[in-house]
């Protein structure tokens, strides 16, 4: 080994160091802003447990009760434990509107349809917003890295990605939509709904694991948090040396 050798070797590992870290913030910061396992579970609960129990006994009023009950019990268990409670209560309000849909109609395959609807105009805003050059994904997991819209003009790299992200989010949507509504016309509600609870995870892992591939290799975001405190602080301490040296002009 050559003397040159070790700073090689250390700047290597100074490198991976820094990618790992990046790789570290950008799964808490993914984990954060989708729920993670507990969010998932969220989704996932009310929707099987409804097509559970309508597999069951076919009765649309008993399903629908069991659904939003399950709903209410997830925010509760969050209110108690005083987590975030915004993944629960985009859960209620799915079911709550499935419900509605389902006894309007009589027909409990409608439970499904708002969250098969949302899901469609979601798909469409993150391809819409992302040729308007303001990916969504961006707006979302923004706030999350403490980088607002700084990405859009100071850091071109980290909105390519989030543009990529965003295209990923929007096709996989797409595709699920793509399966789903075929299905909601011919299947039968037992099908239709086995399905769709089927479909639930594996899209959105693998449009999480992709914005994660993406932001893994962008820049680091800027955080305009950090830079207004500094900002502030630097204020601040002009504002203490020339209250100083007014003090001190005052003796003379």
């Amino acid at each position: 080994m050559t003397s040159l050798d070790k700073p090689t070797s250390d700047t290597d590992r100074t490198t991976d160091q820094q990618e790992a870290d990046a790789r570290a913030v950008t799964e808490a910061a993914l984990f954060e802003a989708f729920g993670g396992v507990r969010g998932m579970v969220e989704t996932v609960l009310p929707g099987l447990l409804f097509v559970t129990i309508f597999t069951i006994d076919k009765n649309l009023t008993n399903s629908a009760i069991a659904a939003v009950a399950v709903s209410l019990a997830l925010v509760a268990v969050r209110l108690i434990r005083k987590d975030t409670v915004k993944h629960a209560f985009s859960g209620v309000f799915g079911v709550a509107f499935g419900v509605v849909f389902a006894k309007m109609t009589g027909n409990a395959k409608d439970f499904y349809l708002p969250g098969m609807l949302y899901t469609l105009g979601l798909a469409l805003a993150y391809l819409i917003s992302t040729v308007a050059g303001l990916p969504l994904i961006g707006l979302i997991l923004g706030p999350v890295f403490k980088e607002n819209l700084s990405w859009r003009t100071r850091n071109p790299g980290r909105k390519k990605a989030y543009a990529k992200a965003s295209y990923a989010w929007g096709l996989i949507l797409l595709a699920k939509c793509a399966i789903l509504f075929p299905l909601y016309w011919w299947a039968d509600t037992t099908q239709f709904g086995w399905v769709l609870v089927a479909l639930k995870i594996p899209p959105f892992l693998l449009a999480v694991y992709l914005t994660w591939v993406f932001l893994a290799k962008a820049p680091p975001p800027i955080d305009v948090f950090a830079e207004m405190e500094a900002e502030e602080q630097a204020e601040k301490a002009r504002k203490e040396a020339a209250a100083a040296e007014a003090a001190r002009g005052q003796e003379f």
